[in-house]
């Protein structure tokens, strides 16, 4: 099993964990996993990228060749757009729905949406407002994680672990935070279906 994974943002959305818990459910099951991240401008709101790999077999470089990614997990809609490119014919993009608009000629978000929807694997969801609901704003990302997790391959209770231990050194109520808005994405997600 291969799993070639493009993880998209921009700074202060909480990108890095994202890719830290998927990383670690990979390593509990035995998987060899490689990741490269590329950060823009170093503060909030500059782009922020990470290719990640896991597999069965040894990987041999991080790096996600176009036309090849499974899944490109992002957590804003212009970056899912701009890297569509990447995926494989029959590969998935699951998206933040509401746009961190850090530019002045952002896109028309309908113009996004529809070249998003016109893929027949792809959700996108309204992770902010699923995040308030589970007690924090900045557990979008694992909302988006939630949304993605029926196409990583790997079982739930292990991604479920990898957030446990990425937050770890958290207060209990972060834990439960993060793990609930999980929950609210792969329910969003499996409504999506």
């Amino acid at each position: 099993m291969n799993q070639n994974l493009i993880l998209a943002g921009v700074g202060g959305q909480g990108l890095l964990a994202l890719a830290a818990v998927i990383g670690e459910a990979a390593r509990s099951l035995e998987m060899h996993v490689l990741q490269a991240e590329v950060h823009g401008m170093a503060q909030r709101g500059g782009v922020v990228q990470s290719h990640l790999r896991y597999s069965d077999r040894p990987i041999h470089s991080p790096l996600v060749k176009q036309g090849t990614a499974d899944l490109v997990l992002s957590l804003e809609p212009m970056e899912a757009l701009r890297y569509m490119p990447m995926l494989c014919q029959n590969g998935a993009i699951v998206a933040n729905a509401i746009p961190f608009k850090n530019i002045l000629n952002y896109p028309e978000l309908e113009v996004i949406e529809r070249e998003i929807r016109s893929l027949p694997n792809h959700r996108l969801i309204d992770a902010p407002e699923l995040a308030k609901l589970a007690g924090a704003l900045q557990a979008a990302n694992m909302v988006i994680l939630g949304a993605g997790a029926p196409f990583l391959n790997l079982p739930v209770e292990a991604l479920k672990s990898g957030i446990r231990t990425v937050f770890g050194g958290k207060p209990d109520e972060v834990i439960e935070t993060n793990l609930r808005a999980f929950d609210f994405g792969y329910e969003a997600s499996q409504a999506a279906a």
